[in-house]
């Protein structure tokens, strides 16, 4: 359906926007974070398919000098056609909300997040204490993100809630990859342990804000270890991912391997998590003046971009890697999905919320979901 802005919002818009979609507002199912947790979703249609498909919706829209929609492209992986769609739209209200007459590079920023994570909570009151963890959770993250040679660069992060998250980490993969290496991946499994082992560094304790940290983490472990053989004790063997039958109204887990190979892939795994996060650990104690002064920033500016965090690392006598690994080294995004669902997603670490209904004892943490980190 096609919905006209009204006459004043036409006006201050100057043909800003000629027309709205409504499927992409409040009615639709938010896209998740984790676009390779969706199922039956299409695969990922590319960078260059992206950007024509950008180019395409946002012709009859007035673009300020900023906007570079060869960023933006970069920026989607996963999203489908009507996604970008509804991107471009969101992105031509918020300006038009703010009385602009043209769209800037920060309409497309809201209008990501937006669609990725849902509409921010301006409403939600955090003590000073628990955006204190939040600034140092996201931090971790970020430090993390930043100097690993194969991790993703850092594009944005943010201390502000937004959807279901109180901070978020934004990483944007470099180039289209099809392919994770193993390196990648263990990188990537430090990234995801920044925000708790932050906390750890910092406070001392740690706080229930990283759940959907450590369980991408777990997951993506296993995998490496029954699927990906990426384990020397398990070997090149693939064992598959443990099944679900439904019978009447109960769910039958079933499983292809013995409970001797189970305790072993178990083994593997907590080996591989613990691994990584000790290499979190040294990394966060090797750039602590980075981690502070990060922090420090999103205390006082509530978000960075990734530049940012670049600086204020080597501020603090660190040296970013700049998201420059080999050719190949890197894919575009590591989600829950794995490596076989190339589709991807800009990799956003979360923070979650509480979940009273269903983890009345989960308390809100920093992360990117209590309801927030990722």
């Amino acid at each position: 359906a096609v919905a006209l802005l009204g006459e004043d919002a036409e006006v201050r818009g100057a043909g800003l926007l000629a027309e709205v979609d409504e499927r992409g507002r409040e009615g639709n199912v938010p896209i998740g974070v984790h676009r390779g947790e969706r199922e039956g979703a299409p695969a990922d249609i590319g960078v260059e398919r992206r950007r024509a498909i950008l180019a395409v919706h946002s012709k009859s829209k007035r673009l300020a000098a900023d906007v570079d929609l060869d960023v933006v492209a970069r920026g989607t992986p996963g999203m489908s056609g009507a996604d970008l769609a509804n991107l471009v739209n969101e992105a031509a209200l918020f300006a038009v909300r703010a009385g602009q007459d043209e769209i800037r590079n920060a309409d497309f920023e809201q209008a990501r997040d937006r669609v990725l994570m849902g509409a921010r909570r301006d409403s939600m009151a955090l003590s000073e204490s628990e955006k204190e963890v939040i600034a140092y959770h996201e931090a971790g993250h970020a430090v993390c993100a930043a100097v690993l040679p194969q991790a993703d660069p850092v594009h944005k992060v943010t201390i502000l809630p937004i959807g279901m998250a109180l901070g978020v980490t934004q990483q944007l993969p470099v180039d289209e990859r099809h392919i994770y290496r193993q390196d990648y991946i263990q990188d990537s499994l430090v990234v995801r342990m920044g925000g708790r082992c932050a906390e750890e560094l910092v406070f001392g304790v740690i706080s229930t804000g990283a759940n959907n940290d450590l369980v991408g983490s777990t997951e993506l472990a296993r995998k490496m270890v029954a699927e990906w053989g990426m384990s020397s004790r398990v070997g090149p063997m693939a064992w598959g991912s443990n099944g679900q039958v439904f019978l009447g109204e109960d769910l039958i887990h079933t499983r292809d391997y013995s409970d001797e190979t189970a305790r072993v892939i178990d083994e593997e795994v907590e080996r591989i998590l613990r691994e990584q996060e000790d290499r979190c650990r040294v990394v966060l104690r090797a750039h602590r003046n980075g981690l502070d002064l990060v922090a420090r920033a999103l205390l006082e500016r509530e978000t960075i971009d990734g530049a940012e965090v670049n600086r204020l690392i080597t501020l603090g006598g660190g040296v970013p890697a700049g998201g420059n690994g080999d050719a190949g080294d890197e894919p575009r995004a590591l989600g829950l999905g794995g490596i076989d669902h190339p589709r991807g997603e800009a990799h956003l670490h979360r923070l979650r919320l509480a979940d009273r209904a269903r983890q009345p004892l989960r308390a809100a943490g920093a992360g990117q979901q209590p309801e927030l980190h990722f």
